[in-house]
């Protein structure tokens, strides 16, 4: 039982990624290109991200020091307003809340730049972090992130010696009952695209803003 509730975990993270399957031939991992973002607020190793919600404001705090591919690629996002004006489309209570990816009217945002996975940096999925969605393959992670929403945190999302993990790059510091309430609203199965687990009212990310220091 406990291994068919793993892979149900593990296929409800992975799945949205797969929503870009018939782009993923377009897709390459450029170990030359995994610094894009570094020069922004260089001398800053744990910069902060405010993500203006239509459920309210949360504010996020990276960590470079941990996963520097990973957060300075979401920073690189940001800064280029790839994540305005986007939806979260999947919710899992007790699970995840994700987003990221996906624009108000159901289609998928470009994902073809792919990022190392740094899921061995000691960081762990535990309740308020921020990390990084991505299909099977490890390295496949692009612009898809979700909040951990599990109170005893999501320990099934970690690397162990035999497995990959999911790249955990910062936490909430702001803003945790706005994630809270996005965690317990009603979902349900999007009859156009097929998709599950889609919120019955759309929960909007606005904007996506750099805190300067």
């Amino acid at each position: 039982m406990f291994r068919h509730l793993f892979v149900a975990l593990i296929a409800t993270v992975t799945l949205s990624t797969s929503l870009h399957a018939a782009d993923k031939k377009n897709q390459t991992l450029d170990l030359r290109q995994q610094y894009r973002g570094a020069d922004i607020l260089p001398e800053n190793g744990f910069p902060q991200v405010k993500l203006v919600t239509s459920m309210g404001d949360i504010v996020v705090e990276l960590n470079r020091d941990r996963a520097p591919v990973t957060a300075n690629n979401f920073l690189w996002l940001v800064k280029n307003k790839e994540y305005d004006n986007t939806i979260f489309h999947r919710i899992i209570k007790n699970f995840v809340v994700q987003g990221g990816g996906v624009a108000p009217d159901m289609t998928s945002k470009p994902d073809n730049y792919l990022i190392v996975n740094e899921s061995g940096n000691g960081l762990t999925n535990d309740f308020g972090t921020i990390a990084m969605a991505r299909e099977t393959e490890p390295h496949s992670a692009s612009r898809q992130f979700y909040f951990n929403v599990n109170p005893e945190g999501n320990r099934n999302l970690n690397p162990n010696s035999r497995r990959w993990g999911y790249t955990v790059f910062g936490e909430v510091i702001n803003g945790i009952e706005v994630l809270e309430q996005m965690a317990q609203v009603h979902v349900g199965t999007d009859s156009k695209k097929g998709w599950d687990d889609v919120p019955l009212t759309k929960i909007y990310l606005k904007s996506a803003t750099i805190i300067n220091p």
